[in-house]
């Protein structure tokens, strides 16, 4: 078990990329503001909620697919017995936690009595134990998963709330609708990594799930790798030290957002998550932060000034919530600026952190959209989609999806993306690619 030294809290920065120059009659402003956190996360310091420590500091609940497909073949039951206790032994001293075996219906493993354990040496080792009862059976209904989660989570007083769901089937046993329902529920009150073990998931299922709980999804296709996977995902929820911070949006009279999206390190859209913070100000939520960096891509609609006029497009600002409501001091702020020119050299410029991050939101639909395609047997869209996918990875420098591209194509070309469906593709490979096709890589600055 690691020794953890307390910390400081993370220091936010933020840093805005444009070209605010627009022409004549020219509305539309983009930018891409950089947020970086330092200087606490990855020490193992105590997390912070409106600008305090709380005693636990945190609070995470695994969730376990039980169901009866857990034993075919059995090594996927066995390891994700193996990767719940590494990740168990990931649980720093003083963090509250607790083990749900998930199938049609959502049981506690441990510590029991609705409550959550705080971690210890002792604590660990019981709950290490208790997971020989579970054995598998039964179906898959991951929404009570997730509410039981929710309760056991809002059970205590913790900054940090985190949940990491492990599936192997499709979510069966309740209605897409329950599910929803389930996911806006939790929405805002916990985060959650979701992972998919073997082939026999629903892709957007899992993404789904990560998405509307701002956590991260991935694939799991050899039991194996299970371990090492769960081992990497506690520690990064180790490592979160501030909780529910918010990207706050100003904009003047006038305007309006278009569209508010992280772009990296995966492509996430929190546009339709805005609430409302004060006139002409909302809130898109972030979620808890360690020491790391995310880019956000803002377009904001203003009204047009005439040439030789300048204004502010947008004030952005980090805020963290405070549980009474009250005003806190931003943690960082940026400004969107507009200024209007007759220059054409100025206006018609690309920002290159905007042409980026436009081009890596262009080949996540392109790989989506290219492998609907082939699923339904169109060959000539899937090639011209897959293609043009290849091509925009090639020109971003996005290595790791390029690899994964050329398991289900074969490029000919990439600079032009000229290439071939692959007659026969490992379903493995196919999910990998979807699963990953909204990671990105960060703009070269």
């Amino acid at each position: 078990m690691a020794n953890f030294a307390k910390s400081r809290v993370p220091r936010f920065s933020a840093e805005v990329y444009q070209n605010p120059y627009l022409p004549e009659g020219g509305r539309e402003v983009n930018a891409i503001v950089t947020v970086t956190a330092t200087g606490g996360g990855t020490t193992g310091g105590r997390p912070v909620f409106a600008g305090r420590s709380t005693t636990p500091d945190a609070g995470v609940v695994i969730m376990v697919d039980c169901s009866g497909s857990m034993d075919y073949p059995p090594t996927k039951m066995r390891g994700a017995r193996e990767a719940t206790a590494a990740a168990i032994d990931t649980v720093r001293d003083g963090v509250a936690f607790a083990v749900v075996a998930g199938t049609h219906q959502a049981t506690e493993v441990y510590p029991g009595g609705g409550r959550l354990a705080v971690a210890d040496a002792a604590t660990r080792a019981e709950a290490k134990d208790a997971l020989r009862k579970p054995i598998a059976g039964g179906g898959t209904a991951i929404g009570s998963w997730l509410r039981l989660a929710d309760r056991l989570l809002s059970s205590a007083e913790v900054a940090i709330r985190h949940g990491i769901l492990l599936t192997d089937g499709r979510n069966e046993h309740e209605s897409p609708q329950d599910l929803r329902a389930t996911l806006d529920a939790c929405a805002g009150r916990f985060t959650c990594d979701a992972r998919g073990v073997g082939t026999d998931w629903e892709v957007k299922e899992v993404t789904g799930i990560a998405a509307a709980l701002l956590g991260s999804a991935d694939i799991v296709a050899d039991p194996a790798g299970l371990t090492a996977d769960f081992r990497q995902m506690m520690e990064a929820a180790m490592g979160k030290e501030v909780a529910d911070v918010g990207l706050r949006l100003w904009t003047p009279l006038g305007a309006e957002v278009a569209f508010v999206k992280q772009v990296a390190p995966t492509m996430a859209d929190l546009t339709g998550r805005r609430t409302e913070s004060g006139p002409r100000s909302g809130d898109y939520p972030t979620g808890s932060w360690g020491d790391e960096s995310r880019d956000y891509h803002l377009c904001v609609r203003v009204p047009d000034a005439g040439v030789g006029r300048e204004m502010l497009a947008a004030r952005v600002s980090l805020i963290i919530s405070r549980p009474d409501d009250s005003p806190a001091p931003p943690l960082a702020q940026g400004l969107v600026r507009a200024v209007w020119t007759d220059d054409m050299a100025a206006s018609t410029s690309i920002n290159p952190q905007v042409a980026h991050y436009t081009g890596q939101a262009e080949l996540a639909q392109a790989i989506q959209q290219g492998l609907d395609a082939r699923k339904s047997g169109d060959v000539d869209d899937a090639t011209a989609k897959l293609g043009r996918a290849v091509q925009l990875a090639n020109a971003s420098g996005n290595v790791e999806t390029a690899k994964l591209l050329a398991k289900v194509v074969d490029v000919v070309d990439a600079a032009t993306g000229t290439v071939r469906l692959k007659a026969k593709v490992a379903e493995a490979d196919e999910m990998t690619l979807e699963t990953r096709s909204t990671k990105t890589a960060r703009v070269k600055k």
